[in-house]
């Protein structure tokens, strides 16, 4: 059994896709979000959405970086986690404007103060302010907000989203087949509209980021940061604190904590530039969340071989993970992304046109893999830690 497991997650979330298989799929199954009828507005052209995430155990990491630091701050990195993990996910059905959220956020009163709450809230606004400049407008209409320190130790952060967007508009990966480039979006470096370097971690993963790299001193000092029934064989692993620092080339010195908190980069002015351009030209477009480079075999409308065989090289981030970790490549990439977190399916005439569009916006890309025919649903990863064959 894998440590993430053994750690009682699930990169697959088997059970829930278990218990939800016989639930209505919505309009258009192999889309990446669940797509109904319109309705809030009853039009035939249009369909409704309504999408929950957040930002999963990483409040956890937040929570220890405000405890050994002081910086509250922190917590608005948070704020754009949840936010991006639902915004990334709308963006690949082709959804990136006229959006509502509303927030969800259960906390531990006795440790977290409000101050951290005015943190979280006053930067979901703050962020969509910065979205708002590139042309992505989101309403922020409130939540809940509630103390719940029998049901949670720390806090949890989350957030819903609600669209209606016009079917004509709709990436719905019916159209992903053989003979298409896979053109990957790097989920690391620093992007126009970021301020500072992104260590490319994202939401998924951070249970296993968060035990295999930071040392036992953080289970003996914050027992309410993790499950007390784990087998402390399993329980903060690594051997960093949160304030040793690491080379970033280009960036200089940053502190470990820093990278793990890295706030969840969101793609929307770029998945906004190349819809209105190109609209026509994407095929399909993955979130490579939970899952990792394994996503997109969830969403494939038929039989085909999927290849990535190059890959970006994996950021520092994750190379101080598996490190810790001793993880092999397959769990890697299974849970994180890896390096690249967004991906179109393309023709591979128009894939330059949108790498041109990332690159103006200071985010790398390149073709990463190719969709070949094939009499089963595979997917093979190349790169220079071998060959690893997924078969579905």
């Amino acid at each position: 059994m894998s440590l993430y497991a053994q750690r009682g997650v699930s990169a697959q979330k088997e059970e829930v896709h278990a218990a939800i298989q016989d639930l209505d799929q919505g309009l258009y199954p192999n889309a990446f979000c669940k797509l109904y009828a319109d309705f809030l507005g009853g039009s035939q052209d249009h369909i409704n959405i309504m999408h929950a995430d957040g930002a999963g155990t990483k409040s956890i990491l937040a929570y220890l970086y405000w405890k050994e630091t002081g910086d509250a701050s922190v917590w608005k990195g948070i704020a754009q986690d949840a936010i991006a993990m639902n915004l990334d996910d709308l963006l690949c059905v082709g959804i990136y404007d006229q959006i509502l959220f509303s927030s969800t956020i259960d906390r531990n009163k006795l440790l977290i103060t409000g101050e951290v709450i005015s943190q979280v809230i006053n930067g979901t606004q703050a962020f969509f302010n910065t979205l708002k400049e590139f042309g992505v407008q989101i309403a922020f209409l409130g939540g809940e907000t509630a103390d719940v320190g029998d049901v949670v130790r720390t806090i949890a952060v989350n957030g819903t989203m609600t669209a209606r967007w016009p079917k004509s508009k709709l990436i719905t990966n019916d159209l992903i087949a053989p003979g298409q480039v896979i053109v990957g979006f790097s989920s690391f470096g620093k992007a126009n509209y970021e301020t500072e370097y992104n260590s490319g971690l994202g939401s998924n993963g951070l249970t296993s980021a968060r035990h295999d790299v930071l040392s036992h001193y953080y289970a003996t000092k914050y027992p309410e940061t993790f499950e007390p029934t784990l087998d402390k064989d399993v329980v903060y692993l690594g051997k960093n604190r949160m304030t040793d620092m690491l080379s970033i080339e280009g960036f200089g010195e940053i502190s470990v904590g820093k990278l793990l908190l890295s706030p969840t980069r969101t793609y929307a002015p770029l998945v906004k530039a190349i819809l209105i351009q190109h609209f026509d030209a994407v095929k399909g477009m993955i979130h490579c969340s939970g899952g990792g480079q394994t996503k997109c075999m969830k969403y494939l409308p038929g039989n085909m071989r999927i290849v990535k065989n190059n890959l970006f090289d994996a950021p520092p981030i994750f190379k101080l993970i598996q490190a810790n970790s001793g993880a092999n490549t397959k769990e890697m990439y299974q849970v994180f992304n890896m390096g690249h977190r967004l991906e179109i399916f393309t023709d591979a005439a128009a894939a330059d046109h949108l790498i041109a569009i990332a690159k103006g916006l200071g985010i790398e890309a390149q073709v990463v893999g190719y969709v070949e025919a094939s009499e089963k649903k595979e997917l093979i990863l190349e790169g220079s830690f071998g060959k690893e064959i997924f078969s579905y």
